[in-house]
């Protein structure tokens, strides 16, 4: 058994945030990260050929088969015996959901947490004084001198039964639901249908052409307000493709180059 801490985390950006992290401070601790997003698709069967096809055909992506085999390597790291630290955030539907994945493959074996769902952090200012804390929400935004200053990698916490019981229950929940999407409210993680983010999407638009990605990001903006982290652009533009087509979006460009091409309200004045 590998006596080495390995950190299971489901962001790929807080992946490589965590190994610079240990890397300064001289640390062998081991990395794996989930490329798979248990926050959309089918979740009631591990068959990767199943979500490929599904976001294949709801999100255009035919690159999923890709996600699918990156990820076959870290469910095989991830789940060997020896000490392991999940991080994850509440806060985050990527993390959170990946995170229930892997504790229900995990079984009854013993795992440690960092749950940064409500951990507030201090960066530094350009005067070199501590910055008003904030929540930090997820690993993959902050710095590496913030995930070092707040001593953020020695918060690991054994998993308590009760807490398992909990997160178990959770996903056995959404799994029998097996939605389209799952989100965040005050209920938690919830099951919520494909076109969830279709209002906060044609909320964004206006009667005058603006970039399409430019609409995708206000969009993710907005949800960050709130201090969650819900969605990522691969659901949102596949949604303002589908607003397009339903005839609730004009365009003018080609929808395929998203940075290039613009949407507005129809109907207006352009």
């Amino acid at each position: 058994m590998n006596s080495v801490p390995l950190h299971v985390l489901f962001s790929p950006s807080a992946a490589g945030l965590l190994r610079r992290a240990l890397s300064e401070s001289c640390r062998t601790d081991r990395v794996v990260c989930s490329c798979d997003n248990f926050s959309f698709g089918p979740i009631n069967s591990p068959d990767g050929d199943l979500r490929t096809k599904w976001v294949e055909e709801k999100l255009g992506c035919t690159e999923w088969g890709d996600v699918i085999a990156a990820t076959a390597d870290f469910w095989k790291k991830a789940l060997t015996p020896g000490r392991k630290i999940a991080w994850m955030s509440r806060r985050a539907t990527l993390e959170y959901a990946g995170f229930l994945e892997w504790l229900w493959r995990l079984g009854d074996e013993p795992c440690d947490v960092i749950d940064l769902t409500d951990v507030t952090v201090v960066g530094r200012g350009q005067d070199g004084r501590p910055t008003r804390p904030r929540l930090a929400l997820s690993l993959a935004l902050l710095p590496v001198d913030q995930i070092l200053d707040n001593g953020l990698i020695d918060r690991a916490q054994r998993l308590a039964p009760e807490a398992r019981q909990q997160y178990r229950e959770t996903w056995s929940r959404l799994r029998a639901e097996n939605a389209a999407l799952r989100v965040l409210n005050a209920d938690g993680l919830v099951s919520a249908p494909i076109s969830y983010f279709d209002p906060l999407l044609l909320s964004c638009a206006t009667d005058h052409w603006q970039r399409a990605m430019r609409v995708v990001g206000e969009a993710m903006a907005k949800e960050l307000d709130d201090a969650l982290l819900q969605t990522e652009d691969l659901l949102l533009v596949a949604r303002l493709r589908t607003l397009v087509k339903l005839g609730h979006l004009e365009t003018r460009g080609d929808l395929l180059d998203i940075r290039r091409s613009e949407v507005c309200l129809p109907n207006q004045q352009n």
